[in-house]
């Protein structure tokens, strides 16, 4: 059996975000040699800043990316992706999402492409939204504490995944062979809509929450009016508006792939989070 610290050390950049965290956590159990990587951390790591790339790459051989989640993103990982693999390491795994490849919008998959075209072995993880978008995202989180989420999503499906899911598949293909030049769409189990995901944390709190749909007009407006720059709110608008009109509503089979079991369900998680205090006041 293969031995994780076998592969040497592996860098995670955004080794203290949402998922990064957990990568961290799932290759450490694993027996991996790790380094965390971000802009507030001791081995530092800014995308905007390459002075701090030599440092950050250093000895590694494997790494973990969370691109720089703003519209430089691609020309920022087409400037890293071989810069790295010039010295040395020799497999990028790239979070990415599964809607970009089904949106129509080449742009959105420009990351991708950047990350294939570095001369490196590279594997993407395509996952859906986030459970955990419902207790660290105060687009989702605040709302649903205040007791009434509204949004532009209508009755669509989404099959929300588990972000500890998403990190054991992470440190599975960085550390095990086989996975090079692999695209693994991930998903939950079952697709909700926003009702019903909002009637989970309810059940699983106690609490009195509901779900109201509203126009993408509307939510527009809602976020400017609370300072959201008008180009941000109407692009989270869209996302919301591909889970109305059911774009992401299909299930994947990449962490059955990967792990060998079902990703965790939505009750799972929201009972975790309800007894951790996600939503207290």
């Amino acid at each position: 059996m293969e031995r994780a610290s076998e592969h040497g050390l592996v860098l995670v950049i955004g080794g203290t975000g949402k998922t990064g965290r957990h990568v961290v956590t799932e290759l450490r159990r694993l027996g991996a040699d790790v380094r965390v990587a971000a802009r507030s951390t001791p081995a530092r790591f800014d995308w905007f800043d390459e002075s701090t790339w030599e440092a950050a790459v250093s000895g590694a051989r494997r790494a973990y990316l969370v691109d720089a989640q703003n519209e430089h993103a691609a020309e920022r990982m087409r400037a890293f992706a071989p810069f790295a693999v010039e010295r040395g390491v020799e497999r990028l795994v790239l979070l990415s999402a599964r809607g970009w490849a089904s949106s129509g919008d080449p742009e959105l998959l420009a990351t991708e492409n950047a990350l294939k075209d570095s001369g490196g072995a590279w594997t993407i993880l395509r996952p859906t939204w986030f459970m955990q978008g419902f207790t660290e995202d105060d687009t989702l989180r605040a709302p649903v504490r205040s007791g009434e989420l509204r949004l532009p999503s209508g009755d669509g499906l989404e099959p929300f995944i588990d972000a500890e899911d998403i990190a054991a598949v992470a440190a599975a293909v960085l550390t095990r062979e086989g996975h090079e030049g692999s695209v693994y769409e991930l998903s939950g189990p079952r697709a909700l809509s926003m009702g019903e995901a909002v009637d989970t944390i309810a059940e699983a709190t106690g609490r009195a929450i509901r779900y109201v749909p509203v126009s993408e007009e509307e939510y527009v407006a809602g976020l400017t009016a609370d300072g959201v720059p008008p180009g941000q709110a109407r692009f989270i608008a869209e996302l919301f508006g591909w889970i109305r009109d059911g774009e992401d509503a299909h299930l994947s089979d990449g962490v059955q792939r990967i792990l060998g079991r079902a990703p965790r369900d939505f009750a799972e998680f929201a009972k975790r989070a309800a007894a951790a205090g996600a939503w207290d006041d």
